[in-house]
């Protein structure tokens, strides 16, 4: 059901009476029903709805001397069904956790999506996606690359229906993408602020 234990100080606002499971076709969407304690001190229902794929992480690959940034490219259906045309999305790797703690997993996605075997990540901070409807938590990452790194071509699983170009542009390109808003990715958007915030790729 729901860990209620390790979250006193929230929970004690919260008394859950139903969880029901819409969905367990692909990843698991529940309905709660739960009475929710208002700040006024009265008690009121609620129903809520969260999709629950597990959590995942993300990596931004970077070459401190060429200035360059490893990026992704590859279909996602739901920006495609909200206007997005071609649904082609230019992202940062990333992946689902499934049972591996966050600096495996995303060891292994980098791998697999880019071809370099990376060793040294280093994790800059976890956050919640969108935290309405998704439980989701992303771990986010940085690391350096280099050539001798390549190990494979990378462009994803097969068995996994992946079709994923690997992209390798100038940090300052990929900064213009997304002030002009062609890189519509969160979690990209959110690495490369991090990289110029804390001046990763020297100008």
């Amino acid at each position: 059901m729901v860990a209620a234990s390790h979250h006193n100080m929230s929970t004690s606002r919260i008394r859950l009476k139903k969880l029901d499971i819409l969905s367990d076709n692909w990843y698991i969407l529940r309905k709660a029903t739960f009475d929710y304690l208002q700040s006024d001190g009265t008690w009121k229902e609620q129903s809520r709805e969260a999709y629950d794929r597990g959590n995942g992480a993300a990596i931004l690959l970077y070459h401190p001397v060429r200035k360059t940034v490893i990026l992704t490219k590859q279909f996602r259906l739901p920006t495609w069904l909200n206007g997005n045309p071609g649904g082609l999305l230019t992202e940062v790797c990333a992946g689902l956790l499934d049972r591996d703690n966050p600096e495996d997993c995303i060891r292994r996605e980098t791998e697999e999506e880019t071809g370099f075997r990376v060793s040294n990540v280093r994790r800059v901070f976890e956050l919640y996606m969108s935290p309405g409807s998704v439980t989701e938590i992303l771990y986010f990452f940085i690391a350096e690359y280099d050539d001798n790194m390549k190990v494979s071509e990378g462009g994803g699983h097969e068995a996994e229906n992946e079709d994923i170009e690997v992209i390798e542009i100038p940090f300052a390109e990929a900064l213009a993408q997304m002030h002009r808003g062609e890189l519509r990715d969160a979690k990209t958007v959110i690495l490369l602020q991090y990289a110029a915030l804390h001046q990763l790729i020297p100008g």
